[in-house]
């Protein structure tokens, strides 16, 4: 049956192109021949075809390199999807279970690859089923491009038996949106929507196509991928400016974003930390980007930041912003932000500039581009005696947890010590996601994906699933509170189905830990629809589902299961049961300034 392709997670096929074959016995020869039948195929392809809208989209598709596309079936789209099964050794459709679970694993392929990330739907309610994940996709800049069909053209407007105008539902929530109502447009307009999709500040782009263009033939040629052109917004002036705060100041600290990852800006944020001599925090979104394991690595910032870092930032006299967004998860109150610091940012979008937080100075442009610049011209500083402080700070106030019996931090540290660091790390949304974020030690980038801006619960089991079609070479682990789980749990079925190799940790307290949480802290232990004990056996749901299951109750029990569970050949999912009372520390009271952060030791002490 078309689609149902396995994942090979050997290391030839890491090292292999997307459509993998037998190797050729004599290399050379087959560089040559492949060369010169491209070279044909490309002479042949240059001259117009006559084919009809859903031969284009598959034209198009190819055009932009895409491998694989995830996606749900239905009426309208019909004609693109008899057109997928004539060319299912060419792109491999992953059919999800639900369409929502098709746009988080479009993201989850996107993050983990840089690349663009496709998923399709059928009209009506399978188009808005995608919203969700578009607006995830949306709200951490993620290049997702979603194809989706409507009802013929003469019937558009007047309520139309699954009849929905996505590309209006979706208009705040893309970089675009359009509906295609001439065959003629519709190859631009797809090459358009990849291009506007990967161009700049990534994010999201909607194409709806009424049926009858699927099925309306004209002439197609077919055109190399390209990128939107990106006007310089940065000067001269603006790189001085920069360089004149940071050789002025003497207690420099370095805030890292998401915007580092997109750019590819890894190595140019290690070089400049390193000339600058300074600490390094990172945002959920921004880790990786920097290596967790470095010495001048202080944890993250914000809400659920470590205490080094939030005193730090609130301490020292400038704060360098990498592709960051200064989201309220980071910077509590305004007011009260880095209130001795004077404010650098670098950014591709000049929307973010001065919107959340007022700068001193800041360069609109791709960070990559603008750190090689100020790389090249910056000496090196020395800054030996903040830096003493801030070493200072991070062994006196270290992340601590109960160390007795089983809890998330201690699954976390386990699984870094049984992946040794080399795992590609999803999460859904709530306590598990920081522990997540704080207690496995990221080196590399596009190995943490999680829904930062959205907090979509249920996120992370579609983008395990797609992270792992786009990493096969990787171990890809999906680590979900109970309440997210059961949101998207019908997903195990597509990786059954497939048998996708990934690993599914429930966290699992019974309760909604990150609501209890607040509860418990700050509404008077009232726990209004916080808690789950019910009778959901979650091992004979992922067994029902096809899945390999076990269940640790004991900390003791954890290393052995894992183990078991990266040698499996297909999904498997691990039910640990922890207390319904363990809370994420430190943690910030919402609008209160980064230094009132406290941990369990605080409330000891307080109480």
């Amino acid at each position: 049956m078309a689609g149902r392709k396995k994942i090979d997670t050997s290391a030839a096929a890491a090292e292999a192109p997307k459509r993998r074959g037998r190797p050729p016995k004599n290399a050379a020869e087959k560089t040559v021949k492949s060369t010169e039948k491209s070279g044909r195929r490309r002479a042949k392809a240059e001259e117009p075809q006559l084919l009809t809208g859903s031969q284009i989209v598959i034209e198009c598709l190819k055009e932009q390199g895409v491998d694989t596309v995830f996606g749900y079936p239905g009426g309208t789209i019909l004609n693109i999807y008899d057109e997928l099964y004539k060319h299912a050794d060419e792109i491999n459709h992953v059919l999800t279970s639900h369409e929502q679970g098709a746009a988080h694993a479009a993201d989850g392929y996107a993050r983990s690859t840089g690349r663009v990330g496709v998923c399709m739907a059928t009209s009506g309610p399978g188009a808005t089923n995608l919203v969700t994940g578009i607006a995830t996709a949306y709200m951490d800049s993620v290049p997702i491009v979603a194809i989706t069909c409507n009802v013929t053209l003469p019937w558009l407007g007047k309520d139309t038996f699954q009849e929905v105008d996505i590309a209006g539902v979706t208009m705040p929530i893309t970089k675009h949106s359009v509906i295609v109502k001439d065959v003629t447009k519709l190859a631009d307009t797809l090459r358009k929507a990849f291009a506007i999709a990967k161009s700049g500040r990534p994010g999201p782009v909607l194409v709806d196509i009424t049926k009858d263009v699927t099925a309306a033939k004209c002439e197609y040629t077919k055109k190399e991928p390209y990128l939107l052109p990106m006007e310089k917004r940065y000067t001269e002036a603006d790189i001085d400016a920069a360089l004149a705060l940071i050789e002025e100041s003497e207690r420099p600290f370095i805030y890292v974003g998401g915007g580092a990852i997109i750019s590819g800006a890894s190595k140019e944020v290690a070089e400049f930390a390193a000339k600058l001599d300074a600490p390094v925090c990172d945002s959920l979104m921004g880790k990786g980007a920097y290596d967790g394991t470095a010495p001048e690595y202080t944890g993250m910032i914000g809400m659920h930041g470590t205490k080094t870092t939030n005193i730090g930032v609130s301490k020292c006299d400038l704060l360098i912003a990498l592709g960051a967004r200064f989201s309220d998860r980071v910077v509590s109150n305004p007011k009260t932000f880095a209130p001795k610091a004077k404010i650098l940012h670098i950014d591709i979008d000049a929307a973010e500039i001065n919107k959340n937080i007022r700068t001193t100075a800041s360069i609109v442009g791709d960070l990559k581009e603008v750190l090689k610049l100020l790389n090249k011209k910056l000496k090196k500083q020395d800054h030996k005696e903040w830096m003493e402080r801030i070493h200072e700070m991070k062994e006196k106030m270290p992340l601590t947890y109960p160390h007795s019996r089983l809890t998330c931090p201690y699954i976390i540290e386990t699984l870094y010590e049984v992946t040794k660091g080399q795992a590609l790390i999803t999460t859904d949304v709530g306590q598990h996601q920081i522990w997540a974020a704080q207690f496995y030690k990221y080196t590399e980038p596009r190995t943490f994906l999680s829904s930062g801006g959205l907090g979509t619960m249920g996120y992370g089991l579609g983008a395990c699933i797609g992270a792992k079609y786009g990493r096969p070479d990787k171990i890809c682990v999906n680590i979900a509170g109970d309440g997210c789980f059961r949101m998207n749990m019908q997903e195990l079925a597509t990786a059954s189905r497939y048998q996708v190799p990934i690993i599914e940790i429930i966290i699992n307290n019974h309760v909604l830990g990150m609501v209890r949480q607040w509860q418990t802290l700050f509404y008077g232990q009232r726990y209004s629809q916080t808690v789950l004990e019910d009778a959901v056996d979650y091992v004979k749901v992922a067994e029902g589902l096809g899945c390999t299951a076990y269940r640790v109750n004991h900390k003791e029990e954890l290393p052995e299961v894992l183990k078991a569970a990266m040698k499996a050949k297909g999904p498997v999912v691990i039910d640990c049961i922890i207390r319904e009372d363990d809370k994420v520390y430190p943690m910030v009271p919402g609008g209160q300034p980064l230094d009132a952060v406290f941990d369990a030791d605080d409330i000891k002490k307080n109480s």
